[in-house]
């Protein structure tokens, strides 16, 4: 069956996890993906390596589905042969910093003489424009200046970052939202464009409902809530038993009267059913520090599996904590291939994370990630047409690896 990008060919520039968490997709969707490598690699190749041989986990997870060209693009030689190779892609994809490509003697202006077609994007920390486009960028310093440590930890406490990816790999799946917009548009105009993504522009993106809050009559800047819903429905994290260091469970009460009336009464507090103190929405997201406390005391008798059968059978949602471990174990991500089993030559199998976007004519079958260059040979015999004895006099050369 043909894949949803079959027939799109990618050069993918990227390194590090923005970018290539956004051509991994592209992969997984079966877009002729070609990582165009200096001779040292990508740096997480060897970053948080594990096994002596082996690349890191680190490159592997974010690298299936992916052919490896070296190519020394600070030789002239090398840009000849990244030339030619762009004259055949659809899509120039890079995450350097600002001003890199440019200096490599690719500029839009460059790229776009070259292949009238192509469609370059670009990742960038703060972007190419504006008062911060200098600034060097990582994830947690642009989860600071993206506004989503000031509104994640406790009231009493300081600012908190999230250890889950959110503008590197939030990054790359805009990117890729911006990449197919670009290849539409192209269907109807003929001409490539450019299309640029800020971590920092994404990471603002994910705190639109603080600012919704922060613009409402009477309220004042947002405060750090904790595992505090912050929203209309009551929720907080309970813990229950054992007791563990991720025993909890995250429990919204529900604005519907009729799951609040059924959690009352599992908890034995028919009382509450009828007291007006009770009766509204509104109410109960004020008196939710008294209610929580009723509701932990309860959860304790129960595992946080056993009070998801409960809750999710009377309506309430709710949300176990689920540790790295049980996600990688988890009987509902397996069956959705959400983790898959992969298999690389050195290392082995290792578990990585599927494809999410799930489409019905176009299967997903993750393959494991290059090693260095081993596609070099086969790209440019099979798009470039260059002989064996081209080759071995550029590899001769170091011009490619």
């Amino acid at each position: 069956m043909e894949k949803a990008l079959a027939g799109y060919r990618v050069l993918d520039l990227t390194h590090v996890q923005s970018g290539p968490t956004c051509t991994q997709l592209m992969g997984f969707l079966g877009a002729d993906v070609i990582k165009v490598e200096p001779p040292s690699g990508d740096v997480t190749r060897g970053q948080l390596r594990d096994i002596p041989e082996a690349d890191s986990l680190y490159f592997t997870m974010l690298n299936c589905n992916k052919r490896s060209v070296v190519i020394d693009l600070k030789q002239e030689r090398g840009k000849e042969v990244f030339s030619d190779l762009l004259r055949k892609a659809d899509i120039l994809i890079e995450n350097f910093g600002k001003g890199t490509l440019d200096r490599l003697g690719f500029t839009w202006e460059t790229v776009h003489k070259i292949n009238p077609r192509v469609i370059l994007a670009s990742i960038k920390g703060y972007g190419s424009t504006g008062p911060y486009s200098d600034f060097p960028a990582y994830e947690m310093a642009v989860q600071a200046m993206g506004g989503n440590m000031g509104v994640t930890g406790f009231a009493d406490g300081p600012p908190i970052v999230s250890h889950a990816a959110i503008a590197d790999a939030g990054s790359g799946v805009n990117m890729l939202a911006g990449i197919l917009a670009a290849l539409l548009q192209r269907e109807r105009t003929g001409k490539g464009q450019r299309v640029e993504v800020a971590m920092m522009d994404v990471a603002v993106g994910w705190i639109r409902t603080k600012l919704r809050d922060q613009q409402r009559p009477g309220f004042e800047e947002p405060k750090r809530t904790g595992n505090d819903s912050g929203g209309g429905q009551p929720g907080y994290l309970v813990k229950c038993k054992p007791g563990g260091l991720n025993d909890y469970i995250f429990i919204y009460t529900s604005n519907r009267r009729d799951v609040w009336e059924a959690l009352c009464r599992h908890m034995a507090r028919e009382d509450w059913i009828a007291d007006p103190k009770f009766a509204t929405p509104k109410q109960r997201y004020e008196r939710r520090e008294e209610i929580f406390v009723v509701i932990e005391e309860w959860a304790k008798a129960y595992t946080k599996w056993e009070l998801m059968e409960i809750l999710s059978g009377i309506g309430a949602p709710a949300g176990p904590v689920l540790s790295t471990k049980e996600i990688l174990e988890d009987k509902h991500l397996r069956q959705r291939q959400t983790i898959v089993d992969v298999k690389q030559p050195i290392r082995g199998s290792f578990k990585n994370v599927g494809c999410p976007i799930k489409l019905s004519d176009s299967p997903v079958e993750v393959t494991s990630a290059p090693a260095l260059g081993q596609h070099t040979n086969e790209v440019l015999q099979e798009l470039l047409g260059y002989p064996d004895a081209k080759l071995t006099e550029l590899r001769g050369a170091k011009i490619i690896g």
